[in-house]
C-alpha cells in the first residue's frame, strides 16, 4: 500500500534520514519506534508531503507522491493525526469535525460519519459545542483523531497519541487505534511508548540517528532482549 524507497532528508545541513526504506501493507498497524530525534515525525511528515525528500521515492497504491501537495495527499486517502494535537482551538468540536471532511461534498456521508467518530469517542458528543481549546490533553486527543478520520482515510497517520496523557487515558486510546484498524484503516504509528505501540502493531521498525536499525514481527521485537534493553526498560 504504502512503500518508502531510500528516503533521505534534511532540515539545512542536518542529515534528518539517512536512506530509510519501509513499508505499510493494507490492514496492517505498522510502527515506528525510537528516542528523541530518531527520525520517526520526520518520517510521516515526508509522507504527508509537509517536507519533501533530498532523493528517494515514496509511492501510495501504486502512485508517486514525490512533488504532491499535501492536501492533494488527503484526498488521495491519507490522514495525519500531528504531534501535539494542533486542533483549532478557537472552534467548536464540532466545527473541527466538519473541517476535517473539507475536502469531501457528500453531506449525508459527512453526517454519518460524525456519528461514527461519536460513537468512538462518546466523550466528543458530550462536548460537540464546546470550544476545543478548554477541553482537556485526551479530549483534545480525541477530537484531533476523531478530526483526521473525517477525511475517510485508507491510511491513517499518528504522531506520538500517547503523549502527555494519563496511563488509564493512553490505554483508552490504544483501544480505539485497535478499533480503527479493526474497521478496516491500515495504520501507521509513531510512538515514543514502545511498550503499548508492540501491543497493538502487526510490524514495527526501530529509528535511530534517521536509520533503520531493526525490523520485523512487533511480538518478536518486544521479546527481543536488545529492544527491551533501549526501550522497553529492560
Amino acid at each position: 500500500m504504502l512503500v518508502l524507497e531510500d528516503i533521505n532528508v534534511y532540515y539545512g545541513a542536518i542529515h534528518a534520514l539517512k536512506g530509510i526504506s519501509f513499508e505499510v501493507n493494507q490492514g496492517e498497524v505498522v510502527t515506528l519506534i525510537g528516542s528523541n530525534g530518531a527520525g520517526k515525525s520526520t518520517s510521516l511528515k515526508t509522507i504527508s508531503g509537509l517536507l519533501r525528500p533530498k532523493t528517494g521515492k515514496i509511492t501510495f497504491k501504486g502512485e508517486n507522491l514525490a512533488s504532491i501537495a499535501p492536501q492533494v495527499i488527503v484526498s488521495k486517502g491519507i490522514s495525519q493525526v500531528p504531534e501535539g494535537r494542533h486542533v483549532f482551538a478557537n472552534m467548536t468540536v464540532i466545527e473541527n469535525l466538519e473541517l476535517g471532511a473539507y475536502l469531501r461534498k457528500d453531506k449525508a456521508g459527512i453526517k454519518q460519519d460524525i456519528q461514527r467518530v461519536y460513537e468512538l469517542f462518546p466523550r466528543l458528543q458530550e462536548r460537540n459545542t464546546q470550544i476545543s481549546g478548554t477541553l482537556s490533553g485526551g479530549e483534545q486527543q480525541m477530537l484531533a483523531m476523531g478530526r483526521a478520520l473525517m477525511s475517510k482515510p485508507q491510511l491513517l497517520l499518528l504522531d506520538e497519541p500517547s503523549m502527555g496523557l494519563a496511563p488509564i487515558l493512553v490505554k483508552q486510546i490504544f483501544s480505539i487505534i485497535k478499533d480503527i484498524n479493526a474497521s478496516g484503516t491500515t495504520i501507521l504509528l509513531v510512538e515514543q511508548n514502545a511498550h503499548m505501540a508492540l501491543s497493538v502493531a502487526n510490524r514495527a521498525y526501530v529509528l535511530e540517528t534517521g536509520k533503520i536499525v531493526l525490523s520485523g514481527d512487533s511480538k518478536k521485537l518486544a521479546a527481543s532482549e536488545e529492544v527491551r534493553k533501549a526501550y522497553l526498560g529492560g
